[in-house]
Parts: structure tokens; C-alpha cells; sequence
């Protein structure tokens, strides 16, 4: 019988072109691109700026995984959520010859030169989750993810639609450029908006934080939380201070989707990790065999997307397979 990760595995896959190939001998293929039984054909190194804590990096590594498990690739994960820390991963991953990176810019200007060097020394790369805006300045090949912009518009124009009056852009990550993007669209569409920052590895204090705003600030009608494990302390705090602001988030976890579902959260807006963590691997192993740019140089987008209550029980299975 089909799982429901099996189905998200082949609807991810069937995005791509099929690439068949044969060998210099003219041997048999096998399904990873390579000679029957030669087990992996490439080894490819994705490095993110996961933090400590957060869940949304599982669903992103089981895309990278289900690919790699798929088409024989050896995938070498690591991640740290400074910068500077996270570029000499990238560094690492060159020192070592991986065939290929897979990367995150959440810290461009950290992590950016060390992708640079990569291209340099012959390795393709592709950015995914962060970096749409940057990504071919340090010579990355394509991008996987939203157009945080647009998500963070798209959501501030469903509040102002709704009728918020003021809304509360919970930004849980200082300095990363995603977070800081999806703000100023959401303040874009509904400039009432305030951002208030937190420590988002230190869930209690989350609650803490946005329990006391609550308190000071009647006024606020809406709260934008960015991370699904951020969205589930701030429904906390809502309930602990007695407010009536309602709540969206962005991306999903499957309390995320009970909380929607028993309508405490009103909407997530979905960049499927998932699917980002799948076609960065998958297309590196197409770059490399079969000289294939997804995208033809422009970014491939995963999201956009709203989950409601319209929708919620088409999507609920997928995530809680960990693939939506």
C-alpha cells in the first residue's frame, strides 16, 4: 500500500525531468543514475542555519533524505544557526570534495563567500529556504523556497482584508533576513504593524515575552508568529493573558494543524519544507548528471501558500507524516 510519505515522495520527484542515462560501457542503469549495485554516485553536502529546538529543519531533512535515499546519493547534513559558524561548515564541505552543496542564506554575508569558493572550485550549489534575493551574487545555480515578500504580504493583506487593527510580527531568529522579510510584508499590506523580537530556542521565555505585550498593548488584534514551534508558546501566552487577538502563523507542524483545526490558529502560510529539502538534493544530482538547471536561472517557488480551516483536513495527514 502507497503511504501517504510515499505519494509525497513521488509527487516532489514528479516535478523534475526524468533523466535516463547509460553508461561509458553501456551497461545496465539503475534507478539512482548510476551502474547497477555501484551504490551512491554522489556525495552532497546540505548545510542549514537550523537552531537548536526547532522542528521545521525534520521536514526539510526528510525531503533531502527521501531524495537521497531514492537516487543512491550520500547526503552529509550539518548545520549551526551564526553565520559565521554555518560558512565554515560550507568551508568544511569543500576542504572534503563533496560533489555538491545544498545551502541556506539566512546570513548572506557570512555564509555567501564560502558558497562563492564553492563555485570556484568547481563544486555546483544551490540555495533553498533563504536567499532569493541574493543567491546568484555568490554563484548558486538555482534557489528552492517562498518569496518571503510575498508570503509576508499575502498575509498582512488577508489581516487587513479581516479587519485587523494591529498586528505583532513575532520575529524569533536576530538577524536572519527571512524572518526580517516576511515582517516588512506583512507591514507593507497593514501598517499598523509592530515587530517585537524573541529568543525563539527559549520557547518559555517566548510565552513570557509575548503574554506581557498582551498585557501592555489591548490594541493588538492580530499576531504574526514566523515558526510553527513560536506559534504554539504564543498560543500559550494568548490564552495565560485573557486576549482576544487572533493568530496566524507561517509554516506547520502537526500541533500547528490541531490548533487550526480547533480554530486557535486562524491560517499558516506554507512554504513546504519539505518539498525545498527534495528538489535542492534532487537537483544537484541532476545538475551534476545530466547538466540540468531547474528554473532556467530563475527561483523556483515552493510557497506561498494559506492552510485554513477549508483545507486543513486535506493537508493534516501529510503533516503528520513529516512531509508537509
Amino acid at each position: 500500500m502507497l503511504t501517504t510519505r510515499t505519494l509525497a515522495t513521488a509527487a516532489a520527484a514528479g516535478l523534475l525531468l526524468a533523466v535516463t542515462a547509460c553508461s561509458s560501457q553501456g551497461g545496465a542503469q539503475d534507478a539512482q543514475g548510476g551502474p547497477a549495485g555501484s551504490g551512491p554516485t554522489y556525495t552532497i553536502a546540505m548545510i542549514t542555519h537550523e537552531a537548536p529546538g526547532s522542528t521545521f529543519w525534520d521536514r526539510v531533512r526528510a525531503g533531502a533524505e527521501d531524495a537521497a535515499e531514492a537516487h543512491g546519493i550520500d547526503l552529509k547534513y550539518s548545520n549551526d544557526p551564526e553565520a559565521g559558524k554555518q560558512a565554515t561548515l560550507v568551508q568544511n564541505a569543500i576542504d572534503s570534495q563533496v560533489d555538491g552543496i545544498a545551502v541556506t542564506l539566512a546570513g548572506p554575508d557570512a555564509v555567501g563567500p564560502a558558497v562563492a569558493r564553492a563555485a570556484q572550485a568547481g563544486i555546483p550549489g544551490v540555495v533553498f529556504n533563504s536567499g532569493i534575493d541574493v543567491y546568484q551574487d555568490y554563484g548558486a545555480l538555482m534557489y528552492f523556497g517562498s518569496d518571503e515578500s510575498l508570503a509576508g504580504e499575502s498575509a498582512g493583506a488577508r489581516l487587513a482584508k479581516a479587519g485587523s487593527g494591529k498586528a505583532l510580527c513575532v520575529v524569533h531568529e536576530q538577524g536572519n533576513i527571512s524572518l526580517e522579510t516576511r515582517c516588512a510584508g506583512v507591514q507593507k499590506s497593514l501598517p499598523t504593524t509592530e515587530n517585537i523580537q524573541v529568543n525563539g530556542q527559549d520557547l518559555p521565555s517566548v510565552q513570557q515575552t509575548i503574554a506581557a505585550k498582551l498585557a501592555q498593548d489591548p490594541t493588538i488584534t492580530d499576531i504574526v508568529t514566523l515558526d510553527a514551534g513560536v506559534a504554539n508558546a504564543v498560543v500559550q501566552a494568548k490564552a495565560g493573558a485573557g486576549s482576544q487577538a487572533k493568530i496566524v502563523t507561517f509554516d506547520l507542524s502537526p500541533e500547528v494543524v490541531q490548533a487550526i483545526t480547533d480554530k486557535q490558529i486562524e491560517f499558516s502560510v506554507d512554504q513546504q519544507p519539505y518539498l525545498q529539502g527534495y528538489l535542492a538534493v534532487d537537483s544537484l544530482r541532476l545538475q551534476l548528471s545530466n547538466g540540468n538547471d531547474i528554473g532556467g536561472g530563475k527561483p523556483v517557488l515552493t510557497g506561498p501558500s494559506f492552510v485554513d480551516a477549508t483545507n486543513i483536513d486535506k493537508i493534516a495527514g501529510f503533516a503528520a507524516n513529516n512531509t508537509r
